[in-house]
């Protein structure tokens, strides 16, 4: 189970106020390029499930790395984020040949194809995954200090849809109550509005 805090900031001056704030604690900044995948009846997004291909670089042809994820079940309250999750890492090349071809994903030796196969009959002849679409993502990634913010790291995403961008502040915390305090008080103290999400990227 992923649980995670996720704080909306409404528009870019929020985001570069907080990146502003944040930037003596960058660790690393990350592009990403997320690819959803499915049969084209939808029987994972029926079942509230999501599987993506996540592509990390700057450029498409040559992603640094690549992730599979399946995402089950999401629940979010009041900021509180908890889906159940599953991740692998995928070789690039593969990654890239699934974007061109989304059929070939049904032949990809791994654990979560399988799962996939067997629990919602994707993958195979006749539901073939195709490819639904997806959106950019920078992900700035910080190390809070010890003491009152208990030395979380925390992730700001500027998220990138056909239809416009996106701010959050996020952070995966096994103590979310304490967690969601600690970054609702680092936003006060910054002068960031912002808002619960109340919804995950992948429902957007």
């Amino acid at each position: 189970m992923e649980v995670e805090i996720k704080l909306r900031l409404p528009d870019t001056a929020a985001h570069r106020r907080l990146s502003s704030f944040l930037a003596p604690r960058l660790r690393r900044t990350d592009a990403q390029r997320n690819l959803f995948f499915d049969a084209a009846g939808r029987p994972l997004a029926t079942a509230t499930a999501a599987l993506r291909v996540r592509l990390y670089g700057l450029d498409d042809r040559a992603p640094s790395r690549a992730v599979l994820a399946l995402k089950r079940r999401p629940r979010i309250d009041a900021g509180v984020s908890r889906v159940e999750e599953i991740e692998e890492p995928l070789d690039p090349a593969i990654a890239l040949s699934c974007v061109d071809d989304p059929a070939s994903l049904g032949g990809v030796e791994s654990p979560i194809i399988r799962l996939v196969s067997k629990e919602y009959g994707v993958g195979g002849d006749a539901a073939p995954f195709v490819c639904l679409g997806g959106f950019r993502n920078t992900r700035a990634v910080y190390q809070l200090e010890e003491g009152e913010t208990l030395g979380l790291v925390v992730e700001l995403d500027e998220t990138r849809f056909d239809f416009g961008t996106n701010y959050e502040l996020e952070c995966e915390t096994a103590e979310p109550e304490q967690a969601k305090q600690v970054l609702e008080r680092l936003l006060t103290v910054a002068g960031v509005p912002y808002e619960y999400s109340r919804s995950n990227k992948s429902e957007i």
